[in-house]
């Protein structure tokens, strides 16, 4: 049986949040964190980390994404995501990111912001990025 986003969704923003303290952002100083709930329950968290050559920064969905497949997952194992930034308004994924979570969640899947407010987004993966390139 999958597990449900919706039962999950407290523990995904607690875990998004604390994903977020560790994020590496000297930079922009723009904490950021993320949560993926996977189909057997379990909850792989990832943050942004800066790079001083900023090309090379790397958002926290795909940290946590990347994690997921370094640890077995795969494309059916994605249920759900929830991106935790800091301040008053939720902040949807950048295109890379889109483009990677098109790669591996299922286009319904839901994506889910949040901030330090009550201020939520939320967003299907295929209404974050309806046309996403496939080879």
């Amino acid at each position: 049986m999958k597990a449900s986003f919706n039962s999950s969704k407290e523990k995904l923003i607690e875990a998004a949040t604390s994903a977020m303290g560790r994020a590496w952002c000297p930079y922009s100083k723009f904490a950021v964190g993320a949560a993926i709930l996977m189909s057997d329950g379990e909850i792989i968290t990832g943050c942004n980390v800066e790079n001083s050559s900023f090309g090379l920064t790397n958002c926290a969905e795909r940290t946590a994404v990347f994690s997921a497949i370094s640890r077995g997952y795969g494309r059916g194992d994605f249920i759900g995501i929830v991106v935790r930034a800091g301040g008053n308004r939720a902040s949807s994924p950048c295109g890379a990111c889109r483009q990677v979570l098109s790669e591996f969640f299922d286009p319904e899947a839901p994506v889910l912001a949040v901030c330090d407010k009550d201020h939520q987004m939320t967003w299907t993966v295929k209404e974050l990025l309806p046309d996403g390139f496939r080879l």
